[in-house]
């Protein structure tokens, strides 16, 4: 296994859920979520982050935006600098904007999508250890791809326009970083072909829920209830905490959507 800049962090931001996330957007209805269980799932959640050294940073909750919780969508962080993304959902574009100052307290170069027709959300990218994958998908355009290519040109890291499979919200609901050169995967997403260079674990058959999965420092932090996918992961050498996720998946949110990882440029 390889370790770089890709699965090792010094800090997360996480934002607490809010009231009004039972009216969350959502694809499918499947249950108003509890928030009582998603704010013990989140707290357990951060404890999992710190347990790893790192700085966990804790933003209040936004009742105005029922989606908050999900900051991963509103920021790529690199550790060059951060891009403020443009979300795709029109109810969320609000949410990078209230992102944008905490990052500027940790970076000098705060980057912003700005295009009037560019959409682009975190949860559409992919950062490996030597490019970036942005897949496009309902929340993420042609135009906001092309403008994070050039924002991030002057930081070294290619981009590569992928696509997300028909019916999934965003690419890495069906994906996640396991290492450098290393990505968990449902088979739908890697029979497209996108991770030929990779060397690929695939979620376990009726488990495609579970390749939504973060690798934060030395550990991979995954979403309870996948017990054959969890074990490849595990044969594949990883150590694994499972979190308890059935609210957030109520609104199709994972493990990756609850927290921007990074470590600022010094």
């Amino acid at each position: 296994m390889s370790t770089d800049a890709s699965t090792h962090f010094t800090h997360a931001i996480t934002r607490r859920p809010a009231p009004s996330i039972t009216a969350g957007l959502r694809a499918v209805d499947t249950g108003t979520p509890d928030l009582a269980l998603m704010q013990a799932h989140h707290a357990a959640y951060i404890t999992a982050l710190r347990a790893t050294g790192a700085t966990v940073i804790e933003l209040d909750a936004l009742d105005a935006y029922p989606d908050s919780v999900f900051v991963e969508d509103t920021a790529l962080c690199l550790p060059q600098g951060a891009v403020i993304m443009r979300p795709g959902a029109p109810s969320r574009l609000g949410e990078a904007a209230e992102m944008a100052p905490h990052l500027a307290a940790l970076y000098a170069d705060i980057r912003r999508i700005e295009g009037a027709t560019s959409f682009i959300e975190g949860g559409d990218i992919l950062v490996t250890g030597s490019e970036i994958l942005v897949g496009r998908s309902a929340r993420t355009n042609a135009d906001g791809i092309a403008e994070l290519t050039r924002l991030v040109a002057s930081w070294g890291k290619p981009v590569r326009e992928v696509h997300t499979p028909p019916g999934v919200l965003h690419f890495k609901t069906d994906c996640s970083l396991l290492d450098a050169t290393t990505v968990l995967a449902t088979p739908r997403l890697a029979d497209s072909g996108c991770f030929d260079d990779y060397f690929v674990v695939h979620t376990a058959p009726g488990e495609d829920a579970a390749a939504n999965a973060i690798r934060f420092n030395d550990v991979v932090i995954m979403a309870a209830g996948f017990p054959g996918t969890r074990a490849a992961v595990e044969r594949a050498g990883y150590t694994v905490v499972e979190i308890g996720n059935s609210e957030c998946a109520k609104l199709d949110g994972g493990m990756s959507c609850l927290s921007l990882r990074f470590t600022p440029a010094k």
